[in-house]
């Protein structure tokens, strides 16, 4: 029996977000270079990927690459962009055999050509998986994507395509990277930072948000299942009261 086997999969959530944060830290604790985390860090994304897909939680969204961290030695960027490719390319019979699709989002333009194909790649080859949705958000920006909703419903109601006041929130979800996805309801960040480092400003609004000092490397099954028992403890109200809640 493992802790999987405890959650109530009725009340599941049905995106997950994770900020992956630690790998640098942890390669320096091992008295090694920051790439070596990042590169033990996969075996953590095929473990969280592989236990949504076995919870058949919908989608999970995990914070790739920042737009940020372009900022970074060009050395470790290098190795990360190329990392990213070896990594979807050699992970393809995890996407298959657990049916997952794999998507990307985020200024995808910024990256390098071999990237950009490499991904495209491997997400045509999984396009027509019907399980998790694996979300890349890379050179991503979550105030950089609200820039770019606005702009989108300005172009809209200048060519004369929306009114001004039928802007809404729907509008503006619909204009998100996330479109038609349901929001996260859960938001895991690992190493102990307790921020949201401008990840899904916007999507997150009310989801649950869970730290944990456990470093990225080595997060396993085990933590994602810890943090799900978690959420689904806590109350959700959405600004009703705790009352209002239970007559439901």
């Amino acid at each position: 029996m493992t802790a999987a086997d405890f959650i109530d999969r009725q009340k599941l959530p049905k995106h997950i977000a994770i900020i992956m944060d630690g790998n640098g830290r942890w390669a320096r604790a091992q008295g090694m270079k920051r790439i070596f985390g990042h590169r033990e860090g996969v075996r953590a994304v095929r473990e969280c990927a592989e236990a949504c897909a076995e919870l058949k939680i919908p989608y999970l969204t995990l914070y790739a690459f920042s737009a940020e961290n372009w900022s970074r030695p060009k050395e470790e960027v290098n190795a990360l962009m190329h990392l990213l490719v070896d990594t979807v390319t050699s992970e393809m019979d995890t996407f298959k055999r657990n049916n997952i699709r794999l998507n990307a989002f985020g200024a995808l333009n910024d990256l390098p050509d071999y990237c950009r194909r490499g991904l495209s790649n491997a997400m045509n080859e999984t396009a027509h998986h019907t399980g998790l949705t694996l979300n890349l958000a890379l050179s991503y920006s979550a105030r950089n994507e609200l820039v770019n909703v606005v702009r989108t419903l300005a172009e809209r109601v200048q060519s004369g395509n929306l009114k001004p006041e039928d802007i809404d929130a729907e509008q503006i979800a619909a204009s998100t990277y996330t479109s038609g996805m349901p929001d996260p309801e859960l938001m895991i960040r690992t190493s102990g930072e307790q921020r949201i480092s401008n990840f899904l400003l916007w999507q997150l609004a009310y989801a649950e948000l869970y730290f944990t000092p456990v470093m990225w490397p080595d997060f396993k099954k085990e933590h994602l299942y810890q943090a799900i028992s978690e959420y689904l403890t806590r109350e959700r109200r959405f600004g009703k009261t705790g009352e209002q809640i239970q007559k439901f």
